[in-house]
């Protein structure tokens, strides 16, 4: 027995520090350093107050600190920007656990929100950035502070974690990006170039109230909350000035009403869509190779799409963890689960993980959470697995082709015809629940869509001989005409179990006049990549055949022996994405032949 521990001991040696591998079912354990619970400190202090940027605007931030830190005692600090207040009930909970663990917490209102002074008129704006490595400059100036600092969000934060490292200050030490936007214009706000519309809009809607100090409810009901005044601010009258500040500015979804390709900038913005995402800038986030933890979901809008490339395209050391949670890791959204258990891990272990990850690249604490490391979740086997290296080692493209009788084969077509007609159905929804609203709007959950399929162009496998897994991207190529020049081309991938009962696995969107293959990528890819930029634009030809190749989000997942495989054809999202074109009802031809032969190519891994 001790000789076959020694060898598998050995064996994960190897495979966790030299050669690319994947380990199989239970992953290296969450949160591995030491944890007795308790934390070191057991109350915090906190003072808020207004810090000014070199241009005079007055920045607020709350400063909490481990009460009772000993004299002379300097410690590390999390840093966390935000336009959605910096003092909700939510984020005092964080606060409050890292400071027990020996961490200052600062957190800040970006500029033009909250209590900050100054104007902000879109997301990541380029005064908004600049401020970051100021607000760094003023931590390590502190009594308390010991000159290292951390990165930290969750969603809006977590991209403005991601811009705290692009500025390379030499303070910062590591990120924690949660559920991040890597690619904001197709992760979330054009998700395949078409404008993920519900989302802007109510997303607009939300931060303008904000703005504006409309009370709002912690998640789950309770007392309400408004924006905290700084210490001095003692009859409100600063903080009432900053909102005068920002009372003619026009909303957020006036300008991304005017954007269908990410390098327009809309009249009311200074930057296009292509200025403010983080993965344009791959240079420099390498620049000093901060450690960088991820955390995404394969149900979260397009956070594991992110995540993924960015594990690939980046030399920096990193920790990626893809669940199926919703949006912040708070609730389980597995389309496989009927009742849904408690988020896997829980919420306390995963803030336990992201604090070994601190220790050990903020506090020189060595505890395994070196070089890059991927955990990701795989559906229906319900596992948690492990790689070092993706694509997954051993994995193979299965190519399933559309044929005839709405089936799907992977044995390719030999006829010289076929094709299928479709008239684009405008009323076809998916309710609103579905990965791209988040958790906080409405949880994301996908019922049996068996009576939405039969709105759709379904393409069903017979069932399956033996259990296949799907992990990584699928790839679809369509060979189309439609009589008109635009269109929308969602792509659903399901299963469909023997009683006939579809869940829903992923999906890829594109638009059509985004259908021409770019050759000069800003990072490495996973997917055909299409640049979104007007230069690039290609509409189709009404009566000519065209070609759309794109990827489907990334998922894991094991489809059973006798289940089979659907892909869903649709044209409409009705009130979740934009309706194109906006008044022609499209009939659009599917080819499956010889010649044209549409598909999906599946990443299957070897069981």
């Amino acid at each position: 027995m001790n000789c076959f521990r020694k060898l598998f001991t050995v064996l994960l040696l190897i495979c966790f520090q030299s050669v690319p591998c994947t380990v199989r079912g239970k992953p290296k354990q969450f949160a591995p350093c030491e944890n007795d619970g308790r934390g070191v400190y057991e109350d915090i202090s906190l003072r808020s107050l207004y810090v000014p940027m070199k241009d005079g605007v007055r920045i607020a931030l709350d400063v909490v600190l481990p009460k009772n830190l000993p004299a002379g005692r300097k410690i590390p600090a999390l840093l966390m920007m935000t336009r959605y207040w910096r003092s909700r009930p939510s984020d005092d909970i964080t606060k409050r656990f890292f400071a027990r663990y020996g961490y200052a917490f600062v957190t800040g209102d970006s500029r033009g929100t909250g209590a900050s002074f100054g104007i902000w008129r879109y997301h990541r704006n380029k005064d908004e950035r600049r401020d970051f490595a100021e607000i760094v400059d003023w931590i390590v100036a502190q009594p308390w502070s010991d000159g290292r600092v951390a990165a930290y969000g969750v969603s809006y934060t977590a991209n403005t974690a991601d811009w705290i490292a692009k500025a390379n200050h030499k303070a910062v030490k590591a990120i924690i990006s949660r559920f991040p936007d890597f690619n904001p214009y197709t992760d979330e706000y054009f998700p395949g170039g078409v404008a993920n519309s519900a989302f802007g809009k109510g997303w607009s809607d939300m931060v303008r109230a904000m703005d504006f100090n409309v009370p709002r409810s912690a998640p789950g009901g309770g007392a309400q909350y408004q924006i905290r005044r700084v210490d001095e601010d003692v009859d409100g009258k600063l903080l009432q000035q900053a909102i005068e500040q920002r009372k003619q500015l026009p909303e957020v979804y006036e300008g991304l009403r005017q954007i269908v390709f990410r390098d327009d900038r809309p009249t009311t913005w200074d930057e296009s869509m292509a200025e403010w995402s983080i993965s344009e800038y791959p240079r420099d986030l390498e620049r000093l190779l901060v450690p960088m933890y991820v955390q995404a979901s394969w149900m979260d809008a397009g956070t594991a799409e992110g995540a993924l490339h960015r594990f690939v395209a980046l030399k920096n050391p990193q920790r990626t963890i893809i669940g199926t949670w919703f949006h912040g890791g708070a609730k389980d959204a597995n389309p496989f689960h009927e009742n849904p258990p408690p988020p896997n891990p829980s919420p306390q272990t995963q803030f336990q993980d992201v604090r070994c990850f601190l220790d050990q690249h903020v506090k020189g604490i060595p505890n395994g959470m070196g070089g890059k490391l991927l955990s990701y979740y795989t559906m229906v086997e319900e596992k948690w697995n492990t790689t070092r290296t993706w694509p997954l080692p051993g994995s193979k493209k299965v190519n399933w082709f559309l044929s005839a009788n709405k089936t799907l084969t992977t044995r390719r077509p030999v006829q010289n015809q076929g094709s299928d007609q479709y008239t684009i159905n405008f009323e076809v929804s998916n309710q609103k629940r579905t990965r791209w609203l988040p958790g906080t709007l409405l949880d994301p959950m996908y019922p049996d869509r068996a009576a939405q399929d039969r709105l759709l162009l379904t393409y069903t496998s017979q069932p399956l001989t033996e259990t296949i897994e799907i992990t990584g991207h699928p790839v679809v190529t369509l060979y189309v005409t439609s009589t008109s020049a635009d269109g929308v081309f969602i792509v659903y991938l399901e299963d469909v179990d023997p009683s006939g009962k579809v869940t829903y696995i992923t999906e890829g969107t594109l638009r059509a006049v985004h259908r021409r293959i770019s050759p000069n990528p800003p990072h490495a890819m996973l997917i055909p990549y299409h640049s979104y930029r007007r230069r690039d634009a290609l509409p189709l030809e009404p009566g000519k055949v065209a070609q759309l190749h794109f990827g489907l989000l990334p998922t894991s997942v094991v489809i059973k022996q006798g289940h089979s495989l659907r892909a869903s054809i649709a044209g409409a999202d009705k009130g979740g994405f934009e309706r194109v074109p906006d008044s022609e009802v499209p009939t659009v031809s599917i080819f499956r032949n010889k010649m044209y032969g549409s598909s999906i190519e599946l990443p299957v891994v070897s069981k």
